[in-house]
């Protein structure tokens, strides 16, 4: 356990190092688009994240390689190997991307090519564990589809719910803990040597995105661009290949007893085939919605919009930082649920805290639809949305950070008008957003007119 948190450490303190030369480097390279109709920040923030995340892979793989336990990954597997070919692949990519925008479907062809170059030095699905059937053999060509299919939609799921500061690589990093979680158990308590790339690939990509995730915090300084959200996807669904489709199940002698504790058993078994799943259901329930949706309106599948997850969720009233707060509840509910379940799957407690979580769940992204009838006595105690108007002018300040509207109507924050008033500010701009690197942080104009883009 100590060399993966050496690993760990050593790769967020590379990423978070980086990142800001990287920021320096993206903005006198011109990464820095011009705000789209469907984004939601209001200056111009550099991309190319992504540069000091596959640093960071690269340094905890070279660090791992030189630990007298882990150098065991990569003397018996070849499946690092095969995991930074595809990321290095994808990572260009990206970075090509953030740059000069290149179109959609070169990138669904450059992602085919980055799962392929990892199936052909190994890192693909040989077999699958499927209930009441047993463990079935994959040909070369079913591996092949399979494996390229998983890595191509967990890296489009991550690539279409990077759409908040901070949202992605934090769903991201509670994945890998909950996956980290699961691997280790399969190789500390099975013994299990074939799922310790798994273990490694899951704690370096939680160092990379705790290492970026304080840039990338709202308001962000920077975005890790498709350069990173495709890495990190990548990452991802290697971990998922590698202990699906290399850990034999019948190493782990789970059919003896009978019939019933045998399916409770075998449960760790098929796990593998639900986990990689439910750390990427709220990405890929945002990507099949997408799809859905585009496709009925008779718009091409790869057409932006603001009608993802995170987009409802500000529409419906939650702020920024709330929402990306619901948004990591979620993934660690789903995510840590199918883990616990995987440990003890007789136990009911776990189905019903995973229920009552829910509810609780539910109820938080219900909040902003009840707005309470605070006495008039206790005005001057509650945040200024919930005062009635026409209370006393002590009790009617603005004392919220942020650009709160007081009673009056007059915007706070000394002038600076609201989120929603904020006019698009144009890349190559002085105004960049966090740019403490270059000046201090400019006031945008006041613009009181609607977007007719939004």
């Amino acid at each position: 356990m100590r060399e993966y948190l050496l690993t760990l450490c050593i790769t967020a303190a590379v990423t978070y190092l980086l990142t800001g030369p990287v920021r320096k480097f993206a903005i006198v390279a011109g990464a820095m688009p011009e705000i789209r109709a469907r984004d939601v920040h209001r200056e111009p923030t550099p991309r190319l994240g992504g540069i000091a995340m596959f640093f960071g892979l690269c340094a905890g793989l070279l660090v791992a390689d030189h630990m007298t336990n882990l150098n065991e990954v990569f003397e018996k597997s070849n499946e690092p190997r095969a995991l930074l070919s595809g990321a290095a692949l994808i990572w260009l990519i990206g970075v090509l991307d953030d740059k000069f925008e290149i179109d959609a479907l070169i990138k669904l062809g450059g992602q085919m090519i980055a799962a392929g170059v990892m199936v052909m030095q190994g890192l693909t699905i040989l077999w699958l564990p499927i209930p009441g059937v047993g463990t079935v053999a994959l040909t070369p060509w079913q591996g092949t589809l399979l494996t390229v299919a998983l890595v191509v939609i967990t890296i489009n799921a991550v690539n279409f719910v990077d759409g908040l500061d901070g949202l992605a690589s934090g769903m991201v990093c509670i994945a890998a803990a909950a996956f980290f979680m699961y691997a280790y158990r399969i190789w500390y308590s099975y013994g299990i040597e074939a799922a310790a790339p798994a273990t490694l690939f899951s704690a370096i990509l939680m160092g990379m995105c705790l290492g970026f995730l304080p840039h990338n915090l709202h308001p962000a300084r920077i975005f890790m661009g498709d350069s990173g959200s495709m890495l990190i996807g990548l990452v991802l669904a290697a971990g998922a290949i590698s202990v699906t489709g290399q850990v034999d199940p019948d190493v782990m002698n789970l059919f003896a007893g009978s019939e019933r504790n045998a399916v409770h058993q075998m449960v760790p078994v098929y796990i593998p085939l639900l986990l990689p799943l439910t750390i990427i259901a709220v990405p890929a329930a945002d990507l099949v919605l997408a799809i859905v949706r585009r496709t009925w309106r008779g718009q091409s599948p790869f057409a932006a919009d603001r009608g993802h997850l995170h987009h409802r969720l500000l529409e419906i009233g939650h702020s920024h930082s709330r929402a990306v707060l619901i948004m990591y509840f979620w993934s660690a509910l789903i995510g840590f649920g199918a883990l616990a379940y995987s440990v003890n799957s007789a136990s009911m407690w776990i189905v019903l805290g995973v229920v009552f979580l829910s509810a609780i769940g539910l109820g938080l992204l219900l909040l902003p639809r009840f707005t309470p009838r605070v006495p008039v006595w206790a005005q001057r105690f509650v945040p200024p949305r919930y005062r009635r108007r026409g209370a006393a002018p002590e009790a009617a300040e603005a004392t919220a950070e942020g650009a709160e509207e007081d009673v009056t109507g007059t915007p706070a924050n000394d002038g600076e008008p609201c989120e929603e008033h904020r006019a698009p500010v144009p890349a190559g701009a002085a105004r960049v957003n966090g740019a403490t690197a270059l000046g201090h942080r400019s006031r945008m104009p006041a613009r009181h007119t609607s977007e007719t883009s939004r």
